[in-house]
């Protein structure tokens, strides 16, 4: 029963992911459509922040296994 309750945890934890990873995207496409002279560095934060996100989708995906 623990391994199934591990594993609804970790589906929950994907949605956020994808929240998190569709936010990011959109509003940094929003930010470039504004001003595409900073394209470049809005690029650099957009890829930096998606990093971050799957990160710790993949740190969930580990401990949900882990424990």
């Amino acid at each position: 029963m623990e391994g199934s309750l591990n594993v609804i945890g970790y589906g929950i934890s994907v949605i956020g992911a994808g929240i998190g990873v569709g936010i990011v995207f959109g509003l940094g496409m929003q930010a470039i459509a504004r001003q595409p002279e900073a394209r470049g560095p809005l690029q650099t934060n957009i890829y930096i922040g998606f990093a971050l996100i799957e990160a710790l989708a993949l740190l969930g995906f580990v401990l949900a296994f882990a424990i």
